[in-house]
């Protein structure tokens, strides 16, 4: 990783941003739970303002923009979000697939050299290593999974996931 410093929203995020040897990595999040299970991952800082509040926030906290940000929503709001919260010269990658408006504002990123780079990930590559590293204990993926149903009842764990009564849920044969 080339920055110590990241910005992003998803604990998820904040584990990868760990692994990668940032030392300090903020967390873009609102929902109790999640922001417990992002600081057991590494964050060291959370914002839970939204809009130009968060960006305000960021941009104090690390005195004129974070030089990495990972945004893992796709929302027009957070993408206007990490855009006002990269330092000049930073960059953002997205993998949270983009719905709703597809504006950004290019003129920001042009001025301030600000780099973007997003697509869908090649998550299957990353299951030996990952995997590995589960087995070794270097990473613990167990506050997430929260609750497991038996196939027939996956409905119930997608209702459970979409009510925020669940983080993540497995899914048992």
């Amino acid at each position: 990783m080339q920055s110590s410093e990241m910005a992003q929203w998803g604990y998820v995020g904040v584990l990868a941003a760990k692994r990668l040897g940032a030392e300090r990595i903020i967390l873009l999040g609102r929902h109790e739970p999640r922001i417990k299970i992002a600081r057991q991952f590494g964050a060291t800082d959370v914002v839970s303002s939204r809009d130009e509040a968060a960006i305000e926030e960021v941009q104090t906290l690390t005195k004129g923009g974070a030089i990495s940000v990972l945004e893992c929503v796709g929302t027009e709001a957070a993408m206007k979000t990490a855009i006002g919260i990269a330092r000049p010269g930073g960059a953002i990658g997205f993998v949270g697939v983009p719905h709703g408006s597809e504006t950004i504002n290019l003129g920001r990123m042009f001025m301030s050299n600000i780099a973007l780079r997003g697509g869908v990930a090649p998550a299957r590559a990353y299951i030996p290593e990952l995997l590995s590293d589960v087995i070794a204990e270097k990473i613990d993926p167990s506050p997430v999974l929260d609750v497991s149903v038996d196939l027939d009842r996956v409905p119930e764990g997608y209702a459970a996931m979409n009510d925020r009564k669940a983080i993540k849920v497995i899914v048992r044969p």
